[in-house]
């Protein structure tokens, strides 16, 4: 499953959700949490299970759920039950203990997408996932800055304070700890392009895989700035094979600048995103 793009898309919007079959994103993250208000959660819960039902191919599909100590969360699991979704969002996932609850109630073997950044504790448990059905792992940089009181995560420019990007590195870390695909957070300003190009391909720089968005205008951006470009394939064919051809070497030369093991090893995994 390759998650470059994960667009957000309201659960008790099902016009919504039949238009963003189309759009071009990898997944869909159905959601039941923040943009569902408090008396549209069961209508959300019906429209989300009517459409994951007949829904006939396209993009992978995840349900993102309430909080699991909510008093909400059992009638999402129950609405999910038997569905043939990708896997279950969880927002406020505060590391493998939460993840070993969810996976006690799932109605279902669904893989997990944890939100993992959401409140202070969950700071601490970054480091702590490896080993569970993870589809990814993704930060959040709204409710962290909520739950401590802080004014913003931001600084004027939309760069992030430095206690935001201590817990974006950690998120990074923690997935490749895990063995899991990195995903960036959301960038806001989805009228912002440019902006967007620039932060996503930071993104990617920085060794996350994909993306989530919050409006379709996002997707076909995210996906360029997470899709190898030619040039970048055939330069890491080209270490690959070097390698091959030179068994046991530890350096080689290729177009005049030295390769060793990172390198082979960075061309390795850019190609098994691309096979």
């Amino acid at each position: 499953m390759r998650l470059r793009s994960l667009l957000f898309v309201p659960g008790d919007r099902p016009e919504r959700m039949e238009k963003a079959l189309g759009l071009g994103a990898d997944a869909l993250i159905l959601d039941l949490e923040d943009s569902v208000s408090l008396a549209n959660k069961a209508i959300a819960r019906d429209a989300v299970r009517a459409f994951v039902g007949r829904k006939p191919g396209g993009p992978a599909l995840f349900v993102r759920i309430n909080p699991l100590d909510s008093a909400l969360a059992a009638d999402d699991l129950a609405a999910v039950a038997g569905l043939p979704l990708a896997g279950i969002t969880l927002p406020k996932a505060e590391g493998s203990t939460s993840i070993d609850d969810l996976t006690a109630r799932l109605p279902g073997d669904y893989a997990i997408l944890p939100i993992a950044s959401e409140t202070p504790r969950a700071v601490f448990t970054l480091g702590s996932y490896a080993g569970a059905r993870l589809a990814g792992l993704t930060w959040g940089a709204e409710d962290l800055p909520a739950a401590i009181g802080a004014a913003s995560s931001r600084e004027a420019d939309g760069s992030y304070t430095d206690p935001y990007k201590v817990v974006r590195a950690l998120t990074l870390f923690g997935a490749h700890a895990a063995g899991v695909p990195a995903i960036e957070t959301v960038y806001p300003d989805f009228r912002d392009l440019d902006g967007l190009a620039a932060y996503a391909a930071r993104a990617r720089r920085d060794g996350f895989t994909g993306m989530m968005a919050i409006h379709p205008s996002q997707i076909a951006v995210i996906n360029t700035a997470f899709t190898p470009s030619a040039d970048e394939i055939a330069h890491a064919r080209a270490v690959v094979n070097a390698f091959a051809a030179n068994p046991g070497a530890g350096v080689l030369q290729l177009d005049g600048r030295m390769i060793d093991a990172p390198h082979l090893k960075a061309a390795q995994r850019l190609l098994a995103l691309v096979d």
